[in-house]
């Protein structure tokens, strides 16, 4: 019997940001918390602020994050949120600072973003990203596709969200540390420039007639001189777990035609989830 992890926790404080807007209701449109020991302030603000105003108010608003980001680098995380309660009180509003049990400040973080901000509006590719299956993300992207997402997932924090961008369960320990086995991950896709180092979403197109198998590796290639160009010698598909072996390819299975094809570069995790029943395999 395998004893039970212990969880470390901490203190925190936490206060949410409002907006009043004229002939509005007030709109939760942030959350500030505050790591008291390391004088550390974690904040994250919604997406979509120019959606809550009229366009003169909205451009305002869309100054905030980079306005607070600054002063937050100058005062430091308690002197930074002192001088919010003491100057914010008409259009910007702070509420009343909230203790929280907190055993991870940026996980928690979106946890209470989510409990208390959340747009409840999806505003596709500005605040939300489309989740699919990778067998979807394959198709929809392969000939552009009309693919249905299997519903739309709230967009990590300072992330600038694109419309060739989507989130995908992905399960398997072969990228760990970085990508966790369970993870809820971003990725864009059609891979653009270099390849060379990048973390890339592959697909073994001969694996089945159901759309293959898929695989995140960081990508390797070592290429020869042949006069006035060069061309692949041979392609390298690495894990990060140093308890897997990496595996190579001739340059002609990443060919248009043949059985390899590199889907998506991986951007960020977004989440871990605890019991990813159905997550597919990526090695």
């Amino acid at each position: 019997m395998t004893s039970p992890s212990l969880v470390t926790t901490q203190r925190g404080v936490y206060s949410i940001l409002q907006a009043a807007l004229p002939s509005r209701s007030v709109a939760n449109i942030g959350i500030l918390l505050l790591d008291p020991a390391r004088d550390k302030l974690y904040m994250r603000l919604r997406t979509d602020l120019d959606q809550l105003a009229e366009p003169e108010d909205a451009e305002v608003l869309t100054l905030i994050e980079e306005d607070f980001e600054q002063k937050l680098e100058e005062m430091g995380g308690e002197v930074f949120l002192r001088f919010l309660e003491d100057t914010l009180s008409n259009v910007l509003r702070l509420t009343n600072r909230q203790n929280v049990i907190v055993s991870d400040f940026s996980r928690d973080l979106d946890k209470l973003f989510a409990k208390h901000v959340q747009a409840s509006k999806v505003v596709p590719y500005v605040t939300h990203l489309p989740l699919y299956t990778l067998r979807a993300a394959a198709g929809r992207f392969k000939e552009d596709m009309e693919v249905e997402p299997e519903g739309w997932v709230q967009g990590p924090a300072g992330l600038r969200l694109s419309q060739d961008m989507f989130v995908a369960h992905i399960s398997g320990h072969s990228m760990e540390p970085k990508i966790p086995d369970g993870s809820l991950c971003v990725f864009r896709a059609n891979v653009a420039g270099t390849r060379q180092g990048k973390l890339l979403l592959i697909q073994n197109r001969g694996t089945s007639t159901a759309g293959g198998e898929f695989t995140i590796k960081r990508y390797r290639s070592a290429k020869v001189s042949t006069g006035d160009s060069w061309q692949h010698e041979k392609i390298r598909l690495e894990p990060l777990n140093p308890e897997f072996e990496a595996w190579e390819l001739e340059p002609s299975q990443m060919d248009e035609d043949g059985p390899y094809r590199a889907i998506a570069e991986f951007v960020c995790v977004l989440q871990h989830d605890d019991d990813p029943e159905d997550a597919p395999s990526a090695g």
